[in-house]
């Protein structure tokens, strides 16, 4: 990689109390600038894997790093590093429901430059410039508990895009939309790449995976990285697609002819019950 390494896992693992392993030995590094995702599975480890690279977990063994320092509970709680890494990076939950509890829409967008201590007036003016970037600006005064889930996604997306991170972290960003808000979002995502920012998004829905990364990192139902390759390359790997049970194999008879056809593996989403990988969500 030419762009310095953002994130870089080295054997991460990590299990929930009283659980197996979540990740077990995974370690990738990604740079300034790329758009990647992390296909696997529910319950392959993708949100527990985000919810690392965000410092909201910590590993149980192998290190992380991020921007070239460690992430540990220690370092994120301590200046300058722990509020330059919130800044930075910003985490868009599966969930919209889980990041907004302000009154108003207005408010949830000051929410984090007040606790970082912003002067109002720039508070009010970095508000009205990124409602208008996401076209809600008529939402303002609006309740996020009314909003639609289009609505409420692109608010939670607005709030993050208050402090100007560098890295969005994506949890299943298009799971629940209608065809019009998932292009809205995914346009805003690659006017937002277009800017620099990266992206890191966990997903298991092949058809929009080219759409939101250009590189795959691909988790087993054992929680161990098994690929790490361009988005055309595991897409187009059968073998690769069948072991992690992202497609299963249909068979079907025509008189005494046996076809049998690859299909995506579709899995239903609960939204609100947890984070994709079995776990409640936590903090």
């Amino acid at each position: 990689m030419t762009d310095p390494a953002i994130f870089v896992a080295d054997q991460l693992s990590f299990a929930y109390p009283g659980h197996g392993p979540s990740l077990a030995g995974v370690s990738f590094a990604v740079a300034a600038g790329e758009r990647v995702a992390l296909l696997g599975a529910n319950g392959s480890g993708k949100s527990t894997l985000l919810h690392l690279l965000d410092g909201l977990y910590f590993p149980d063994a192998g290190t992380l790093t991020a921007f070239g320092e460690a992430l540990t509970e220690a370092r994120v709680e301590t200046p300058p590093f722990g509020p330059r890494f919130r800044a930075s990076v910003g985490f868009l939950f599966q969930n919209s429901d889980a990041q907004l509890f302000c009154a108003t829409v207005e408010e949830e967008l000051a929410f984090a430059p007040l606790q970082l201590r912003w002067p109002r007036e720039e508070i009010r003016r970095r508000t009205d410039d990124v409602l208008a970037l996401l076209h809600i600006l008529r939402l303002r005064g609006r309740a996020p508990q009314t909003l639609s889930t289009g609505e409420k996604k692109r608010v939670a997306l607005a709030a993050l895009l208050m402090t100007a991170p560098s890295v969005l972290l994506l949890d299943e960003p298009t799971a629940g939309l209608d065809p019009r808000s998932q292009a809205l979002l995914l346009e805003m995502l690659d006017e937002l790449h277009a800017s620099g920012v990266t992206l890191i998004t966990a997903t298991h829905d092949l058809a929009l995976l080219p759409h939101l990364a250009d590189r795959a990192l691909v988790l087993s139902e054992e929680h161990t990285l098994v690929a790490d390759a361009p988005v055309d390359d595991v897409l187009h790997d059968v073998d690769l697609l069948l072991r992690v049970n992202l497609i299963h194999v249909h068979a079907h008879r025509h008189g005494d002819v046996v076809h049998v056809h690859p299909h995506q593996h579709v899995v239903a989403h609960e939204h609100g019950h947890g984070d994709g990988d079995g776990h409640p969500h936590e903090g």
